[in-house]
């Protein structure tokens, strides 16, 4: 999903305006996947451990 949401939307994103925090769009994205990236993997992790899938 990170993947996906960088390739097909980052084109989408990479304006300067609106700034967001203070940052500008483009980098306000970025900034959102470096933290949703591995808030999806560990909820990738726990679904497998719970249906035990995990070894």
């Amino acid at each position: 999903m990170p993947f996906l949401a960088q390739l097909v939307a980052l084109p989408l994103v990479n304006k300067m305006h609106p700034v967001i925090l203070g940052f500008p769009l483009f980098h306000f994205w970025l900034l959102i996947w470096m933290v949703l990236t591995p808030l999806c993997t560990w909820g990738i992790y726990r679904i497998q451990k719970s249906k035990g899938e995990m070894d």
